[in-house]
């Protein structure tokens, strides 16, 4: 197997992008605390790096605009349509497991 150079490097890194964005929003059955328990992020954390690296890169883009993107609908209209409550076993478990920032 070859090493890919900087720019295929940087390629690849998007197409899995784009391919985890485009797996997540056919999957709005799994919620966001779900991943966030099992994974240790969720939807809203790749908005949120999405819009630091924008940010970085000098991009003015707003926290609704990069969970459009990832979301590939406003914020709102998602949690409307696909999240649910969370259930006290989903909760205890986020407060045994969330991010210590």
């Amino acid at each position: 197997m070859s090493k890919p150079d900087e720019q295929q490097q940087i390629e690849l890194e998007a197409a899995v992008l784009r391919r985890l964005v485009a797996h997540l929003r056919e999957r709005s059955d799994v919620q966001n605390i779900d991943m966030m328990n099992l994974a240790g992020f969720c939807r809203n954390c790749l908005s949120n790096w999405y819009l630091e690296a924008a940010n970085k890169a000098g991009l003015e883009v707003t926290r609704d605009e990069s969970r459009e993107l990832i979301y590939g609908m406003p914020y709102e209209e998602w949690k409307a349509l696909h999240q649910k409550e969370a259930s006290e076993a989903q909760k205890a478990d986020f407060e045994r497991n969330k991010p210590k920032e």
